[in-house]
């Protein structure tokens, strides 16, 4: 009987703390739920601890479909509350607003709100995840890489990775009887051009070791998946659990290269009109100097931390937007034959010399360009965090410090309000008479304001050499291994063909 009294006693006390336990863990994960009701904002019903994006972890949704799904579920709404696990974004569908967030009230949402440890992830300390100040002093450092003049005097870099750019895909043809899958050449020619423009690397033996590491850096795996999700769930979690953005491999090899080419330019007193060359000046007036502000001081990794993010900015969102270029011109023969006649025309006019001015002069493809990152934005969204309490202009709503917000590029991108049949490709709503006409806010491709993308025109002057100097050479046509319409892999927060992107090249003789 006594024996009895202890069990029963051992269960009740047992099944006590099942219960108190599941009762803490319940709470936890709803607790960031109820605020929203209280201050009557609209918001998404969500399930405990995942909130809103079960099925996008589970691998059922692509994000877009995600952010599609909730920008219409809050339609006559300027904004709505999304949960992806336990953390609530602010999601702002009013282009007004987003042009308050973006550029009116920038000194209110100054960060980003993409976090990673630093002390994990040293390379991740960079203009992307950068915090106010120091984001500004580096911006305002490294600004002056990207000017107009400094990008006439890369052109000659940029043409010698185009003419590689041609070669490669003759070598393609040989073997693959005029049938490409693109994504594999065009990542080689954007790494090429960011290894030797950007940073001065050499196109020696070693850059099949950079294309290797630009496959790695863009392929998720479960633990960054499982990384991302314990981010959103708890910071303090995430910190704890000490996960790395990137493959040791890449980063460890990025650092060594770039800080062996520093040392050996400084050796050398060579001097180069590259992105390193101004990163080097960089160094010496934010490392080397004393009696510096704390946020005008950085370190060593910093510097190097800088450098491999535009690595990463520079390689996969260019050579994916030319690819889905060249899949929408072979897609829209008249389009294509539209781009090429101007290409044709302006080298007649330019002595047949493909050079900085002749690229400036294609504004037909400018229009086709556009069109293209309308469709396949480089991010579907952009995320920021408010830097300090902001009221929401005519509204009654306070949005507090460190609230995170999310713009949802690829839906607005979409929306029939803004852009008549926004599923066929017109590079003409990018005229100068359709761009006075279109508000601002609805176009964000490289975003907006101070934070807008700082190699914006680098990016197009690469996109549009590429494109001008295939055209010249090759009619692009689909073939039977060209998915229609194209169907994105789940795994990628980015837009992913899932059977690749496959094209027929014809030459022209």
């Amino acid at each position: 009987m006594y024996l009895s009294s202890i069990t029963d006693w051992w269960k009740y006390i047992s099944t006590l703390c099942l219960v108190i336990v599941v009762t803490i863990v319940y709470c936890f994960c709803v607790s960031t739920f109820k605020k929203w009701k209280e201050l009557n904002v609209p918001y998404s019903k969500p399930i405990p601890l995942f909130g809103n994006i079960l099925n996008q972890v589970l691998g059922k949704v692509h994000a877009v479909e995600f952010y599609n799904k909730l920008y219409y579920e809050f339609t006559g709404h300027r904004y709505g509350v999304v949960f992806q696990m336990r953390t609530p974004y602010l999601m702002i569908r009013d282009p007004e607003l987003i042009n308050d967030v973006l550029i009116k009230d920038f000194l209110s949402f100054t960060d980003r709100g993409v976090y990673s440890d630093y002390k994990v992830n040293p390379l991740s300390n960079n203009l992307l995840f950068m915090k106010n100040p120091q984001w500004r002093t580096m911006r305002n450092k490294i600004t002056p890489a990207f000017t107009p003049a400094k990008l006439k005097l890369m052109y000659g870099q940029i043409k010698e990775c185009g003419d590689k750019l041609m070669k490669n895909i003759n070598k393609y043809l040989k073997k693959k009887n005029n049938e490409i899958e693109i994504r594999d050449v065009i990542g080689k020619y954007s790494i090429d051009i960011v290894s030797t423009c950007i940073f001065g690397f050499e196109l020696t033996d070693k850059e099949s070791v950079f294309h290797e590491c630009g496959k790695l850096m863009f392929t998720p795996t479960l633990k960054t998946l499982f990384g991302q999700m314990i981010l959103m769930t708890d910071l303090t979690l995430f910190n704890i659990v000490r996960l790395k953005d990137f493959p040791t491999e890449v980063t460890d090899l990025f650092h060594s290269t770039l800080k062996d080419t520093i040392t050996y330019r400084e050796e050398n007193k060579i001097i180069r009109n590259d992105f390193l060359q101004i990163l080097m000046k960089t160094r010496r007036d934010l490392v080397l100097k004393t009696n510096l502000p704390d946020h005008e001081k950085f370190t060593e990794t910093q510097i190097i931390a800088n450098a491999f993010g535009i690595f990463t900015a520079g390689f996969e969102t260019v050579s994916s937007t030319i690819c889905y270029c060249l899949y929408e011109l072979a897609l829209n023969k008249d389009i294509q034959d539209k781009v090429r006649q101007e290409v044709q025309l302006k080298l007649s006019n330019n002595d047949g010399k493909f050079n900085n001015e002749f690229l400036l002069d294609l504004h037909y493809l400018d229009m086709v360009i556009a069109e293209t990152l309308r469709m396949y934005p480089p991010v579907i969204a952009l995320y920021r965090t408010t830097t300090q309490t902001y009221r929401v202009p005519n509204d009654s709503v306070m949005i507090e410090k460190g609230q995170k917000i999310v713009i949802p590029v690829y839906a607005l991108h979409y929306d029939e309000q803004y852009y008549t049949d926004p599923k066929k490709f017109i590079p003409e709503r990018f005229s100068a008479e359709e761009n006075a006409k279109r508000p601002t806010g609805i176009y964000l491709p490289f975003g907006d304001g101070p934070r807008i993308c700082l190699g914006k025109r680098f990016a197009e002057m690469e996109m549009k050499l590429a494109i001008a100097e295939m055209l010249t050479k090759f009619e692009l046509c689909p073939c039977e291994k060209t998915e229609i319409p194209l169907k994105y892999s789940n795994v990628f927060f980015t837009l992913v063909p899932k059977s690749g992107i496959w094209l027929k090249f014809k030459k022209i003789n």
